[in-house]
């Protein structure tokens, strides 16, 4: 059994697992030979490149073509030139495909060679500070000490492949004044994820507070506790997945405040794992979201904050 075999095993016997908090990852490197990571449920499999997949005229220039997966079509990706590197020599050279799914769709993502899985807590993986770099989401360390990039693949893909986000067709005259006067706090560490949301909301009339991480909405709502000013949010919406602390953890902490307490709450994920939805609701959650969509998004807002 070959290395990328080991891999897949493990990262199929990780993904069984549900544990609060923590972050199972799988690492690997890309032309740039930096190392990188990515959740290891959003993985479906493993498996080597072939070196003829079947192109498709008009597209992204990462999207190397379509391969044959499960009875369906589904796009390959090289995660090296969707993010400004050089493209990875499939052709010639032995690679990998990252088999994921984000958003209920299926998406084979091209790099050089898995490495490793680890186990990270969120309060080990850090948001990058110093640079900016939209696809990498978050900094965590290997166990030598090397830095490992966390990928945002859904910027990748909202770059790639693009988003169904067309709020216009979802709303009503009436509903885009539905949430005036409504305050809103958004915290997700996803550019692409907090600009769906954030547009949503502002179409929808309401005000809104914008986190990247859970910590940093805490320490906000912790210094308005001190002097007293706390503000009075009519719904909550986060991420599950993010640095520092994750929406479950973020979730319990909201409940032990008298202020927040009562305050409806979402927690969503790109991850359709069923046990997502109970553990959100076993936090405290109101409603848990597994996908954006435009459309069901806005009508959860307006149905939470009426």
């Amino acid at each position: 059994m070959d290395k990328s075999s080991d891999v897949l095993e493990e990262v199929l016997q990780r993904s069984k697992l549900s544990s609060s908090n923590q972050m199972e990852m799988l690492t690997f490197r890309l032309t740039d030979g930096q190392l990188y990571g990515i959740n290891v449920f959003k993985i479906i499999q493993i498996l080597e490149c072939p070196p003829h997949v079947n192109k498709i005229p008009q597209t992204h220039p990462a999207i190397k073509g379509l391969i044959p997966f499960r009875g369906q079509g589904i796009n390959v990706i090289d995660v090296s030139e969707a993010i400004g590197m050089s493209s990875v020599n499939y052709k010639d050279e032995i690679s990998y495909l990252v088999v994921c799914e984000y958003n209920n769709q299926l998406n084979a993502f091209l790099i050089e060679k898995p490495e490793t899985l680890l186990t990270r807590g969120w309060d080990q993986i850090g948001k990058p500070e110093g640079f900016s770099a939209p696809s990498i989401v978050a900094i965590a360390y290997a166990d030598n000490e090397e830095m490992i990039l966390v990928l945002d693949i859904e910027t990748v893909l909202a770059d790639v492949v693009g988003m169904d986000f067309n709020i216009d067709k979802c709303l009503s005259e009436e509903q885009e004044v539905s949430c005036q006067g409504k305050r809103v706090m958004l915290v997700d560490d996803s550019s692409s994820a907090m600009m769906m949301m954030r547009e949503t909301v502002k179409r929808l009339g309401a005000e809104y507070d914008e986190f990247d991480s859970a910590v940093k909405a805490l320490s906000f709502l912790d210094q308005h506790l001190e002097t007293d000013t706390m503000p009075e949010f009519d719904l909550i919406i986060s991420d599950i997945e993010m640095p520092g602390m994750d929406g479950f953890t973020f979730t319990r902490k909201l409940r032990q405040i008298s202020a927040c307490a009562k305050v409806p709450l979402v927690l969503h994920s790109s991850m359709s794992n069923p046990t997502n939805r109970t553990k959100a609701e076993e936090a405290g959650a109101d409603e848990f979201m597994p996908k954006f969509d435009a459309h069901d998004f806005s009508q959860l807002v307006i149905k939470l904050t009426s």
